[in-house]
Order: structure tokens, then C-alpha cells, then sequence
């Protein structure tokens, strides 16, 4: 055994010596071919330049752009086309393309025959391999020397690349006719669907074009915007089925379908949506990474995309005769801050309107579209509460005299209906009494772009001295409906989501929210009513009449609009109220009438919300005298109040009809309630032809008062004195306040730092709890404005 076992070795031994050369040849071979491979080298989608398609969140096409050469051409991964397409390739050009090394040499005598023996109709006889060769090095293969080039660049190609890797490539650059390249593109051009999503009689009829692509395209009769594909196509396709079915006979069911006519959409009718929105996402690319992507999935909406420009487009034509010739709008949803809809103008290839420029993001005067953000931050600093009553009177803030819009005034008016009416004056001193942060920091905060200094625009930013792009203020008022959180907004699905930034409390953006909910519908309309749906809106009209806009939110979404002229120039007609509202308005009812869901989120009032009784001429905590109260939102321990002190009332002597002096005992008295106004509202009553009744002076009376009654005096907390907590009981312990009043009292209002914390009623306490350490002042006020306070000092131990 051991013998034999050394003649075998002997005889290989022997072997390998006879044919050690040719083994070392083919281990050469070998290692020369495993580093071709391996050797790095750049992958074939970076040989061709590559089209973006932008589509809509549905994946709808909104646009397929050019590739750097002109040509329309999107790399799809092989595994993303259709395996019945990429199997009618093989089928129908290469049947041996997994087992030749590039080159098939039966189909290239084959081909030589035919063309150069029998002088038939020309034949290549090219492999896959050959064909992606002369596409990528564009070489002319009719001659043949051409045909060698082809070869001697396909098996480079068979050297360098895998199977899968050159079957790839050449699905993504063989010829559709006209400037269409790849299997990927010709999809989504004629059929308007992804290669992965081809029907059988598609994924075959897109296999035969690329060997006759300028014969088999040409167009047969029209189909609604489409043309059924010509005889010479139909008979290819049918051709191959037939080649087909016999290899997948279990596809015999699907034969019918080759019997139906198929259509084919036009290049020409490529479409071309949301112009303005898709050259900002692809300008946004650009300028992110310098290079295309070859898909980018954008938030549009294409049905709201439809609807929001074709109410644009009709709301000017209505208009035209008003120098109404253009407008602009944006729609956002407020749940994830994706824009849904974009309009920046109302004709993008209208050059007398200079279409193509995006309104949506030029910088314009704003007019009085940030009045409620200048309201929502005098609410959080407490310098006002919706009620509070603002002086809408003749003003002047140092050199700056703001005017209202009609030249009137108003005189007493409440926050509400000051916003609400958009007086100029009122907002100004809303203004004027802003700090950390002023409106000024505030819109840089939000993100403002291209500000001056705060110096440059004074308070006349308040009135849209400054300038903001309808897009910062679609930010600004989903701000506002998402509660105070401002986050950026989205044009690509891609976007990361952001966390956002609070820069409002919930309760100031809900009672500005408030606020513009009470602004009543231009036009009355009873559509509105029968949504149930409320509107939150405002509108704002820019100094000489260049921009009328209307902002708001309603159900999920916030909409603006703007009406006005690239130019700058300016139109009486393009007043905010009269010119963007009813487009606004139209919008919304379009919306609703093409049942799109406009269901309000759930947002839920502010846990530290309250609602407080006020007497309504003053907005301040109602006394005995006060004729006629109502209710308004108020956030404790900030939103301003006091007691009322407007009605008051006065002992007037029976003999002499004057005020009489006290004492009162001897003397036969009775009490009128008078008004008690500043002499700046005096004087606005006056010219409104409305003089108040003055109150009655009486000059012998000094320095004394007429007042009634006893003030109240505090039992609780004690004078002077000190309480001392425990710091796990802070935000726990109560302390109780009480206090001893006159008979005609009903109700107690108490004050902690002129911060209004409850109210109680006579010989009753009212709790309060402290939440940090240091020294108070305690002020209690009874229902006729008399008062009584002192200090209270609170510790804290461990």
C-alpha cells in the first residue's frame, strides 16, 4: 500500500513538472483577472450624468429635469426594475449574456454574414456587453474597425465589472427614443410609473424599443393626451411574447392583454407642476451637496397644489379690471410643517408678470400681519390681558406719531377688538412696552432673515417697516397654531423633523389664537358657518398700497396669501381686507368643496388658563358698580388686572346738588355713579359727539374725599410677619389670606407683587401657595376699589 501510494506521488510530482508552466500561465491569468476586478475603479453610474425626478408625497412626477448632456436619464438599481422587464431584455438582445465573456462570437459571424455575405440589412451581432461599450466610449461601430474598438472595450468592461453590474448599467443607458435614456426613465415618461410597477405588456414593450427606438416610437393616433403605440412597435412586443410565453408558460392567462390597445404619454407632455416649489427644492440640493439626486420626494400635495392655483388663477381673472394681476400663496399643514401647496405667482411663464419669480420668498412689507405676535408677547409679559381697555387716541411715541389706517380713533378699546380691527395705535403702545424680547428679538428669534438694526426701524416695525417673505410668515403663524413652538418649515419629505423652539407660552398663543377667531368673515358668507370650522385670520395692507395679505390657520393647515406686483408698484385696490381676504376666504371654501379633511387637531387649553369676571369699560375686576361685566382669559401670577376704577361712586348733598364733604351725618345725601375717564378718552367722546357726564367737583371739600364706607383690613397674614416652609414643601404648603370688610362689600380681590392670584368673599380665605423664597407685598382690594396691604416675608429651611 505504501508503494503505491508513493508511484502516485512520483507520477504527480512528474505532472506538475510537465506542466508547471502552463499552470504558473494560468495562475498569472488568474491573479491578472482577479485584480482587474479588484483593483479599484469607478463604479459605471458615475460614467453618466443623471436627471432628478421631483415628486409630489404621493410619489406623483411634478418634474423630470435634464441631465448635465441633455439627456433625460435617471439610474435605477437593478433590483428596483421589474424582473419581467429585465428578463425581456435578456430575451430579446443577449440570450447567452450570463455565459459569454462579453463577446458572442456565433452572433458576431452570424451578423457579419448576413450584412457582408447575403448584403442584408446590417447586423451587429453585439452582446449587451458590446452594446453599453459603444454607448459609454460613443463609438461608431458600423465599420470594422469600429466593431474591434467595441469588442476590445467590452471585454474591458467583462474584466473590470460583474454581470449584474454591466446588466445594470446598460438598463440604465440603452436609447428610448428622442433624448430618453434608461429602462427606469422610459417608464416614468410613457407610462407615468416606476420601473418596479410595469404590467407584462409594458415591461415588453419597453424591452423591443431600444433596438429600433426612432422606427418603434413613432406616434399612432392621440388618446386623450396620449398616443397608442404604432404597428411596428405592437408586432415587436407581440413578437417577443410569443418567445416569451413559451419560456413562462404559466404567464398564458396574461395573452388577452397584449390584445388591448396601449398608450404611450408623449415627451411633450412631460409634466411641469409646482414650478416655483420644485426649483426650490432643486436650488436647496444644489446648494446642500453640489451634486443631483436622482429622486427627490418632495411635501407637495398636487390635488391642494391644483386647487390652491387654480383659485389663484380665477381669483385674477375676476379681478383683472381692479389692476388685480397677480398673487401668491403658500399652505402648510401644521402637524409635521410640510409645505402642502405653493403658488409664487400666479402664471409662472407669464413674463409680463415676471412669472417665474418665487412671491413666496421675496421680502416684502408685512403691514399689520404681525399684530398678533406683538399682542401674544404683551400677554406673556404681562403688560395686557384680551380685556384690558387700550387708549386708541392721538400718540406720540418720542418723533414717531403712528396714524390709524382711516384716520379715526376710537378712544377706550378693548386688546380684542384693537387687534381685531387692526388699530395701529393700540399696537404701537403694545409695542412700546415690550422687553426681552422685543418684537425686534423676537422676529430674530423666529428666524427673520436680512434684518436691519433695531435702531434702523424703531417702532415702526410694528406697522411693517421691516420686510418678511410669505414664507417666514407662514412660520410665524404655525408658530402660533402649534401653541407657541416654532419649527422650520418642510419642502422634502427627507427633512429631519426638528424638536422646534418655544418662543410664545401656550397660554398668550392661545389667546392670540383666540383673538383671531373672533375676527369676522369679509363677506358673511354662511358656507363658513355650516363647516363649523373655525378661522383664525388677519390681514395686513402695506404703506402706499404694494401688498395686501391675509394670514391664518384653519383645520390642520395655515394659509397665506398676497396680492401685489413684483415690481413694487402700487394700487389703491390692493388693500388687505378687500383685495387678499376673499381670496383667502376662497381658498378655504374651494378646500372644503373638494372635501379635503380639514379637521382641527386636538389642542387642548392650557392647564394654567384661567377665566376671570371684569367689568367690560374698564376690563379690570368688577365693582358694585360696574353696569355691565363679561369674562375674559387670564394667566395668574402675569396677565395684568385690577379693580375697576371707572365707576365710581359719589355723595352728592341733597341741598346744594354738588359733592358733598364729609362728614356725612348731618346732611341729607344721596349716591350717583359717575365716570370717571382720562381727559384724552374725555376729549375723543367729545368729537364722537358722545360727552360723558362730567363728575361733579366741589372745591370747598379741599383735599378730603367723598368716599363711602370703611376699607377693608387684613387679619391674614399677619403684620410684619414670617413664615417659614420646608423646601420639600414648597409648591405645596398654602398659605391663607383673610381680611375684615364693610357691609357692602361682596368680594375680595388679592394681589401678591400687583399680581392678581383670586378673589374671596368677606371673612372667607383665599389660599395662595409660594414657590420661592423672599419678600411680598399682599394687597387685598374690596369691590369699591378701597384697599389695604403689607409685607410678608417667606423662608425656606431644608
Amino acid at each position: 500500500m505504501a508503494g503505491y501510494l508513493r508511484s502516485l506521488l512520483h507520477a504527480l510530482l512528474r505532472w506538475i513538472q510537465r506542466w508547471q508552466n502552463w499552470l504558473a500561465a494560468l495562475g498569472i491569468l488568474f491573479a491578472v483577472l482577479a485584480g482587474c476586478r479588484l483593483w479599484p475603479h469607478a463604479p459605471l453610474r458615475s460614467w453618466l450624468s443623471s436627471s432628478t425626478a421631483v415628486y409630489d408625497d404621493r410619489g406623483r412626477l411634478l418634474r423630470l429635469t435634464l441631465a448635465s448632456d441633455q439627456q433625460y436619464r435617471l439610474w435605477v438599481p437593478l433590483q428596483d426594475i421589474s424582473p419581467q422587464l429585465v428578463q425581456g431584455v435578456l430575451l430579446h438582445e443577449d440570450r447567452w449574456y450570463a455565459w459569454h465573456p462579453g463577446v458572442n462570437p456565433y452572433g458576431l459571424l452570424r451578423g457579419a454574414w448576413i450584412t457582408y455575405g447575403r448584403h442584408g440589412a446590417p447586423q451587429g451581432g453585439s452582446t449587451i456587453t458590446m452594446q453599453l461599450a459603444r454607448l459609454l466610449w460613443r463609438l461608431n461601430t458600423r465599420t470594422p474597425m469600429g466593431k474591434l474598438r467595441q469588442i476590445a472595450r467590452a471585454v474591458q468592461l467583462e474584466l473590470f465589472y460583474s454581470k449584474r453590474q454591466i446588466l445594470e448599467a446598460y438598463l440604465n443607458a440603452a436609447p428610448y427614443g428622442a433624448n430618453v435614456q434608461g429602462a427606469g426613465t422610459a417608464s416614468l415618461v410613457y407610462f407615468g410609473k416606476q420601473a418596479s410597477q410595469l404590467t407584462l405588456p409594458e415591461a415588453l414593450t419597453l424591452a423591443v424599443i431600444p433596438q429600433n427606438p426612432s422606427q418603434r416610437l413613432l406616434a399612432g393616433q392621440s388618446v386623450s393626451n396620449r398616443v397608442l403605440i404604432s404597428r411596428n412597435l405592437a408586432d415587436a412586443r407581440n413578437h417577443l411574447c410569443e418567445a416569451w410565453l413559451s419560456q413562462h408558460p404559466q404567464d398564458a392567462s396574461l395573452k388577452p392583454l397584449f390584445a388591448l390597445p396601449l398608450t404611450l404619454r408623449p415627451l411633450n407632455r412631460l409634466p411641469f407642476e409646482a414650478p416655483h416649489a420644485v426649483e426650490q427644492v432643486l436650488a436647496s440640493q444644489s446648494l446642500d451637496n453640489g451634486q443631483n439626486s436622482a429622486a427627490l420626494t418632495t411635501t407637495i400635495d398636487l390635488d391642494l397644489q391644483h386647487s390652491l392655483e387654480r383659485q389663484l388663477s380665477l381669483y385674477v381673472k375676476r379681478n383683472a379690471s381692479r389692476g388685480i394681476v397677480n398673487a401668491a400663496a403658500i399652505l402648510v399643514d401644521t402637524r409635521d410643517m410640510g409645505i402642502r401647496a405653493l403658488v409664487g405667482s400666479v402664471n409662472y411663464r407669464d413674463a409680463s408678470i415676471q412669472g417665474q419669480v418665487n412671491g413666496t420668498l421675496a421680502k416684502r412689507s408685512p403691514g399689520s400681519t404681525l399684530k398678533p405676535f406683538i399682542y401674544a408677547l404683551g400677554f406673556d409679559q404681562g403688560v395686557l390681558q384680551p380685556q384690558t381697555v387700550l387708549r386708541d387716541v392721538p400718540t406720540s411715541f418720542g418723533p414717531y406719531t403712528p396714524e390709524n389706517f382711516d384716520g379715526n380713533f376710537l378712544g377706550p378699546i378693548t386688546a380684542t377688538q384693537a387687534l381685531i380691527r387692526s388699530r395701529n395705535i393700540p399696537a404701537v403702545w403694545v409695542a412700546s412696552q415690550l422687553h426681552e424680547p422685543s418684537l425686534y428679538d423676537f422676529l430674530q428669534q423666529a428666524g427673520v432673515s436680512r434684518m436691519a438694526s433695531e435702531q434702523h426701524y424703531g417702532l415702526s416695525l410694528v406697522l411693517g417697516g421691516g420686510e418678511v417673505s410669505m414664507q417666514e410668515l407662514a412660520s410665524l403663524y404655525t408658530m402660533l397654531a402649534n401653541q407657541g413652538v416654532l419649527r422650520p418649515l418642510r419642502l422634502r419629505t427627507d427633512d429631519p423633523p426638528v424638536q422646534g423652539t418655544r418662543l410664545l407660552s401656550e397660554e398668550a398663543s392661545f389667546m392670540a389664537m383666540d383673538i383671531l377667531r373672533q375676527n369676522p368673515r369679509p363677506d358673511d358668507a354662511i358656507s363658513m358657518q355650516s363647516m363649523r370650522m373655525p378661522v383664525y385670520w388677519k390681514t395686513g395692507t402695506s404703506w402706499a398700497f404694494r401688498d395686501a395679505w391675509t394670514a391664518g390657520s384653519f383645520g390642520p393647515y395655515v394659509l397665506v396669501v398676497w396680492v401685489g406686483n413684483f415690481d413694487g408698484s402700487s394700487n389703491p385696490a390692493f388693500v388687505g381686507a378687500d383685495a387678499a381676504a376673499p381670496l383667502f376666504f376662497q381658498v378655504i371654501d374651494a378646500l372644503h368643496a373638494e372635501h379635503v379633511r380639514l379637521d382641527e387637531p386636538v389642542r387642548h387649553m392650557p392647564g394654567n388658563l384661567r377665566r376671570v369676571e371684569i367689568c367690560l369699560a374698564s376690563g379690570n375686576l368688577p365693582t358694585q358698580w360696574c353696569p355691565q361685566k363679561g369674562m375674559t382669559w387670564f394667566i395668574p401670577g402675569k396677565s395684568p388686572i385690577r379693580v375697576d376704577d371707572i365707576y365710581r361712586p359719589v355723595v352728592i348733598d341733597d341741598a346744594t346738588g354738588k359733592a358733598a364733604c364729609p362728614p356725612f351725618d348731618d346732611k341729607r345725601t344721596h349716591i350717583e355713579v359717575y365716570e370717571f375717564w382720562p381727559s384724552d378718552l374725555q376729549r375723543v367722546f367729545q368729537q364722537a359727539g358722545m360727552p360723558r357726564r362730567k363728575p361733579p367737583v366741589n372745591p370747598d371739600c379741599g383735599k378730603s374725599e367723598s368716599t363711602l364706607g370703611n376699607a377693608p383690613s387684613m387679619t391674614s397674614p399677619l403684620r410684619g410677619s414670617a413664615y417659614t416652609l420646608r423646601l420639600k414643601q414648597l409648591g405645596e404648603e398654602r398659605i391663607p389670606f383673610t381680611a375684615t370688610s364693610d357691609a357692602d362689600v361682596h368680594t375680595l380681590y388679592w394681589f401678591v407683587d400687583d399680581a392678581y392670584v383670586g378673589r374671596s368673599e368677606p371673612n372667607e380665605s383665599m389660599y395662595w401657595q409660594p414657590h420661592s423664597a423672599g419678600q411680598y407685598t399682599i394687597r387685598v382690594v374690596d369691590d369699591h376699589g378701597r384697599t389695604d396691604q403689607r409685607l410678608m416675608q417667606v423662608n425656606l429651611i431644608e
